[in-house]
């Protein structure tokens, strides 16, 4: 029986991971900010599928917040399996008049806990000679992002990070998986105020549960990077023969308020 670690399980993407996990009989540790939602996703998924879940309620984006996860699972002598970094956030807007702290927290939260956890994870893993890493990152990974600019560089980030790491541990038996999904119908696009952009209203947006479920075979198939859906893949392949500065163009103009 395999355990997985779900960060960002409250909702979207990685409520749905812990789902599919558990319909598998895989056991659980859920993690997200909120504790009423987090308790009432254990409740449903030990009473459905009789399996075991921990959560800790944590924001990653906090100094240490990854050490102490860990130590709760160290603490509690819970081999994780699968680790599933799915937890982040964007934000919209010129940088230059956005909140620093805001921008602080987003990298803390999609790139320094992220790797903290997969640097203290893999250890473990290695240890065991066996585990599985799944990275949520996004088609932002492949360019450049005009008025989301920290959140699409986290991103690239991740997508970079991942993919050597994945040829590092591969040397161990240990596979990581870069999911990178576009438009997902969860409550991020109002997180990061983008719902009057052209991005959401253009681009078909898909739902969690079909990403979540596409991410997870891939993890489980250990590919190493992994685009949902047939658009995405060929937006990411143009991307790659586009020169730099007019792929910048194009997301800016998708990344503009629609004009009524």
């Amino acid at each position: 029986m395999k355990t997985a670690l779900i960060t960002g399980a409250s909702g979207g993407i990685g409520k749905e991971l812990a789902f599919i996990h558990a319909s598998k009989g895989g056991n659980l540790v859920l993690v997200a900010r909120t504790h009423s939602k987090l308790l009432d996703i254990k409740n449903k998924l030990e009473e459905k599928y009789s399996v075991k879940v921990w959560i800790f309620d944590a924001d990653l984006s906090q100094k240490d917040a990854a050490l102490s996860l860990f130590n709760f699972t160290q603490q509690h002598h819970i081999k994780i399996d699968y680790l599933i970094n799915n937890a982040g956030f964007g934000d919209y807007g010129y940088f230059h008049q956005k909140d620093w702290k805001k921008q602080e927290e987003m990298i803390n939260l999609n790139i320094t806990s992220l790797t903290h956890l997969c640097h203290l994870y893999s250890n473990e893993m290695i240890k065991n000679k066996s585990g599985k890493i799944l990275n949520v990152a996004s088609i932002a990974s492949f360019q450049s992002g005009p008025l989301m600019s920290v959140y699409y560089a986290t991103k690239a980030f991740v997508l970079s990070f991942s993919e050597a790491l994945h040829n590092e541990l591969n040397d161990f038996g240990i596979t990581v998986t870069t999911l990178c999904p576009g438009p997902v119908n969860t409550g991020f696009q109002e997180a990061a105020d983008l719902n009057n952009s052209r991005l959401f209203s253009i681009m078909k947006s898909t739902t969690a549960e079909k990403v979540a479920i596409y991410g997870y075979n891939a993890m489980l198939k250990g590919r190493t990077v992994a685009i949902e859906g047939l658009v995405n893949k060929l937006l990411v392949l143009t991307n790659r023969f586009t020169p730099r500065f007019i792929s910048i163009k194009i997301v800016r103009m998708l990344q503009d308020k629609k004009k009524f």
